[in-house]
């Protein structure tokens, strides 16, 4: 092993007796004081499918970097279960949890002078939260997802938990009865793994593959199949031997390999929370990224998976089809990827897709040929306008024409919004406006699934516009455009909106817009008053303190 390692200062000199005594209790021998300690972060949970399969995972990893020559030292982070959490109150900790996983994993690490770490995650905030502490701690580190969930199946169809959500709509409108609603949520979600469409636990394991902080192929495997536990190991033996050669985080987590990501993320039609996580994870790596950085990308990147939420297949299915690899080697022949960025295994992203095919295989339909993409262009259009000064997501895939202008529908809360959709109240052409949900006015940023689901239900997906401060579930799609910064609650324009105003929503021309004069908004903006703080003591009242606005990643250390 190489000289050059932390846990030295632990455990080498008479001065350090002491530490060299305490970590005997945990199972260190006289041979292993040499070796780099490495930390396992393990997120395993029984609070969501996403994670109750990880502690096999964590343990696995365990030995094999034992045998691989090093000490390593498990230790616990949290989840939240966006899934579960949804549409109620505590789906404002979703957001929050990125940012306390983050805290937890540099802590540790970092408190024990740890060597290297080895992040397991599942649920959607595990991948950010445990990225953003690799890059601030830079020290060797790899990411193992715990894989996705198998779909469900129900009367011939694949069924993921979106699928539930959209029966609720259906069932409002009528479309469906009682019997099949009940038998949707029985079949939806058959085991572990996390949300089987390209959603954001998904979107997020892509994105890092793509960006080399991932074995290739381990970001679309199943959780509960046996070539993730062999995954997993041959993980901890990669991480071993980039401890060994200090390839450090940073020298992977560049700006080429953000570009890459977005690229990919672009390609496989992801979620839209992939932006804010990208931002974040680029602030703690010191990288420069912007929104205009992503609409440039967008701009010349085509959608090539058939995927949910919008297309017909899940990640499992894409998986068998190539992944990640033969998307990245399509995007690779055509330019639009950067094969020289490095990878954890040491090896450029070149190197690593060299025996990788360049054209999808033509017996499957996940992947479309680069002539026959699903759009030419990619599907997270970046939108600005009078009510989006400094920006605004819109996922565009799924619609026949992302233009609308119609009169406003406005809500203080996503409940309130609900209500209304359920109640048969939204018509055709409406634009729904959903704020003071965002990182400060949530707090928490809520994702607005249940609401965008019900429209989808509803059948009006395709006539009636969403826009939020808040943001939206991997499994969303339709006119929605989210992440509206500023964000109502401190001032942007979205708290000026009265009902009835007209607002257009214009993909094609990234427009987002009120349509009044400007001395109208002027002179709304002089009688507007910041609404009181929702909470005043805990953890929400010391975030909606300290985050920034999305347009920056939604980051507790900005102005730091």
């Amino acid at each position: 092993m190489s000289d050059n390692f932390r846990s030295k200062a632990i455990t080498q000199g008479n001065q350090r007796t002491p530490n060299r005594a305490m970590l005997r209790a945990v199972g260190f021998g006289d041979g292993d004081f040499n070796k780099p300690i490495v930390g396992i972060a393990n997120g395993y949970s029984t609070i969501t499918p996403c994670n109750m399969g990880l502690n096999d995972l964590a343990l696995r990893a365990e030995a094999a970097l034992k045998q691989s020559g090093t000490m390593p030292q498990m230790f616990g982070t949290i989840t939240v279960s966006d899934g579960i959490s949804m549409g109620t109150e505590g789906m404002k900790y979703s957001l929050v949890s990125r940012e306390v996983i983050a805290d937890s994993i540099e802590t540790a690490c970092n408190a024990q002078s740890m060597d290297g770490v080895l992040a397991i995650g599942g649920c959607d905030k595990n991948m950010p939260g445990a990225m953003i502490a690799i890059a601030r701690m830079n020290i060797p580190a790899i990411f193992i997802y715990g894989g996705t969930i198998k779909p469900g199946h129900y009367d011939g169809r694949d069924l993921t938990i979106v699928s539930a959500f959209e029966a609720v709509g259906q069932h409002s409108a009528g479309k469906i009865a009682d019997e099949e609603l009940l038998a949707v949520e029985r079949h939806a979600c058959p085991g572990a793994g996390s949300c089987g469409g390209m959603y954001t636990a998904n979107t997020m394991s892509s994105a890092f593959e793509a960006m080399g902080m991932s074995l290739m192929y381990s970001s679309t495997m199943a959780a509960e199949d046996a070539e993730k536990a062999e995954s997993t190991e041959q993980s901890a033996a990669v991480l071993a031997e980039a401890i060994r050669q200090r390839i450090l985080p940073r020298q992977i987590l560049t700006r080429k390999a953000f570009e890459n990501a977005i690229a990919v993320i672009m390609a496989v039609g992801g979620s839209t929370n992939a932006v804010l996580h990208l931002l974040a994870i680029a602030n703690a790596a010191g990288v420069e990224l912007t929104l205009d950085d992503i609409e440039t990308i967008r701009g010349r990147v085509p959608v090539l998976c058939d995927l949910k939420p919008s297309g017909r297949f899940v990640t499992t299915q894409f998986h068998e089809a190539g992944g990640v690899p033969r998307v990245m080697k399509m995007l690779l022949e055509h330019g639009l990827i950067h094969g020289d960025a490095l990878t954890i295994t040491g090896k450029t992203v070149a190197e690593q897709l060299a025996d990788i095919p360049s054209e999808p295989d033509p017996n499957q339909e996940v992947i479309r040929p680069w002539d026959q993409p699903m759009y030419a262009q990619g599907h997270l259009a970046i939108l600005k306008g009078n009510l989006a000064t400094e920006g605004s997501v819109a996922k565009i895939t799924g619609v026949k024409n992302p233009k609308i202008t119609g009169p406003a529908r406005v809500f203080e809360s996503e409940e309130d919004c609900l209500d209304a959709i359920l109640a048969g109240k939204i018509q055709a052409g409406d634009v729904v406006v959903v704020r003071y949900e965002g990182p400060v006015g949530g707090p928490g940023m809520r994702e607005m699934l249940a609401p965008t689901s019900a429209i989808i239900g509803a059948g009006l997906g395709d006539s009636v516009g969403l826009i939020t401060d808040g943001r939206f579930s991997g499994g969303t799609y339709g006119m929605v455009v989210g992440h509206v910064a500023p964000e109502a609650a401190v001032g942007g324009a979205i708290a000026l909106v009265k009902e009835g105003d007209s607002i257009t929503i214009d993909a094609h021309q990234r427009l987002l817009q009120i349509n009044i004069s400007d001395e109208e908004l002027a002179a709304r903006r002089q009688q507007w008053q910041p609404p009181q703080p929702r909470y005043t003591k805990g953890v929400l009242a010391k975030y909606a303190k300290l985050v920034s606005t999305s347009s920056r990643g939604a980051v507790t250390d900005l102005g730091l």
